[in-house]
């Protein structure tokens, strides 16, 4: 019942901006932390960006100063805000949400269906 829907991603030059969101379609009684992540081809799925549930944001070293990861809980929604964007940054971005639908359930981990990030050189 629970989908994390994606948008936002595209195809952008170098130097461009993008903003990602990811909308959770369902409720949750608690989340935990939010994230979004990136694979590129032949590479591992790599953390990109997160942030917990009392706000607290960490961030991968090549995107530091140039991504900000932010939140609106009362649309369960996370956003991606891209700056300066490289073509190192192409690759699929995932959103995830680390939460319980249910105040008797354990916190799992959901993750949306990508969205295609392509930053030209």
């Amino acid at each position: 019942q629970v989908q994390l829907v994606e948008s936002g991603g595209g195809l952008v030059q170098a130097g461009g901006s993008l903003r990602l969101s990811c909308a959770a379609s369902g409720t949750f009684f608690s989340i935990n932390a939010m994230g979004w992540y990136r694979q590129a081809p032949g590479k591992q799925r790599e953390l990109v960006a997160a942030i917990t549930s009392s706000g607290n944001t960490n961030y991968a070293e090549p995107v530091k100063g140039r991504f900000t990861i932010s939140t609106d809980n009362s649309k369960n929604t996370v956003y991606l805000q891209m700056n300066s964007l490289k073509p190192d940054d192409t690759a699929v971005y995932y959103c995830n949400y680390n939460a319980a639908r249910r105040s008797w359930t354990r916190s799992i981990d959901y993750w949306g269906q990508g969205t295609q990030v392509t930053v030209s050189s």
